[in-house]
């Protein structure tokens, strides 16, 4: 244990790091986080839509999802290359890079373009299936804008006006992108959308299976347990889990069951993040009931976070990261509640999500039933039990380790 404390500490903590810390990696997580109130609109206006049941002849508010969370596509077409831009501090043509690579997005969605000029696309790929295309398209723009910025038509000392040397200098990377997408799409009638659904086949097949499902939280619980967010996963959960609550979404609407069970809402809002990643609600609530003063201060200090599934205070506070006496017990939790809720949501046991609620700091348990009803709150319960009863013996573990260490103090 001690030998894989500092392999991870001194070794693969800091690579990862630096990892996340490249330009491109971390543009593409920005540009994520950037876009999720427009993923939040969606939610609250699930949230909103409960009330149709009580209130009769309550309008229809879906057309506010459509154009917000159902243009997440769009949004990120433009955002990956405006933050590569900015974050290599070029300024003039951040903009620019945005709306080529707005340009080359609404390309490559393929539009019918009728006789009478009327033009016809598919809505859905503006939106969540559409975000692996954006993401490619996005750092495409960005390449083509960054290998093209040592070009220009002029000389230095040009007695041009700098604004009118700009202006021709970055016609080049535009004509570039935009000429690609012309010969992909209206020469070659080559359909990117196909073929990113056959590339990605496997992957989401994988990700939604027992084992991918397992290991989306057990890889997110060991990070967090080693001090590295879990978010710096944002790109391929997201790209996994906003198109599978939007084909769940379309299923029901079509009559049909719910088939993605990995999904953003049945991490967050269901079943696994109580209390934030790593299911530390239970700790806490334990750390209260602790004869060391430390860990009771502790709990009283992060229950109110715990509650809206803040567990920074906590993970940092306790301290869980880094300390192998609740990292343990931390990774149990995120091996044995996955397969649970996995094979609960498989068998039928409990109705699986099939609206986007993204609003993770809804309290847990009031966000389950929204998701899953009444059967989803028995899910929880066993959840529940089972992640208290792996917390205690370690949790006892420490609160004697604590008090030991504060009757030695006060000794002294």
């Amino acid at each position: 244990m001690k030998r894989f404390m500092k392999w991870m500490t001194e070794s693969f903590a800091p690579r990862l790091e630096a990892f996340t810390n490249n330009i491109w990696v971390a543009s593409i997580q920005e540009a994520i986080m950037v876009a999720i109130p427009m993923i939040f609109i969606g939610s609250i206006i699930t949230l909103i839509s409960i009330l149709q049941d009580f209130i009769p002849g309550m309008p229809d508010l879906t057309p506010i999802t459509t154009f917000s969370f159902g243009l997440l596509g769009l949004f990120i077409a433009f955002l990956t290359p405006y933050v590569v831009m900015e974050k290599k501090e070029r300024h003039k043509i951040k903009l620019l890079a945005g709306m080529t690579g707005v340009s080359l997005f609404v390309m490559l969605l393929g539009p019918t373009i009728n006789e009478d000029g009327t033009i016809q696309f598919i809505l859905e790929r503006f939106g969540p299936s559409g975000m692996i295309t954006a993401l490619l398209v996005g750092v495409f723009v960005a390449v083509i804008m960054n290998v093209c910025n040592k070009f220009s038509f002029f000389k230095k000392g040009s007695t041009l006006p700098e604004f009118i040397m700009d202006w021709f200098d970055f016609l080049v990377p535009i004509a570039v992108v935009l000429v690609t997408g012309w010969v992909l799409v209206y020469q070659l009638q080559f359909d990117i959308f196909a073929l990113i659904v056959s590339v990605f086949e496997p992957i989401n097949a994988v990700g939604q299976s027992l084992l991918g499902f397992v290991l989306f939280n057990f890889i997110g619980v060991v990070l967090y347990s080693f001090g590295v967010s879990p978010w710096v996963m944002t790109p391929i959960w997201y790209a996994i889990w906003i198109p599978a609550i939007e084909e769940n979404a379309a299923l029901v609407a079509q009559g049909q069951d719910p088939v993605n069970i990995n999904t953003f809402e049945t991490f967050f809002s269901g079943w696994l993040g109580i209390g934030g990643m790593g299911a530390t609600l239970p700790l806490v609530i334990w750390f209260l009931l602790a004869k060391s003063k430390k860990l009771k201060s502790v709990g009283k200090a992060t229950i109110i976070p715990s509650l809206f599934n803040i567990n920074e205070p906590v993970v940092y506070g306790a301290p869980i990261a880094f300390n192998p006496l609740l990292m343990v017990p931390m990774w149990i939790n995120g091996l044995i509640t996955p397969v649970i809720v996995y094979l609960a949501l498989d068998m039928g046991l409990a109705r699986i999500p099939s609206q986007i609620f993204q609003l993770w700091y809804t309290p847990i348990g009031l966000s389950t039933y929204i998701m899953s009803g009444l059967n989803g709150l028995v899910l929880l319960a066993v959840v529940l039990a089972i992640v208290f009863i792996v917390w205690f013996p370690f949790f006892k573990l420490y609160d004697a380790q604590e008090l030991k260490k504060e009757k030695e103090q006060a000794s002294n």
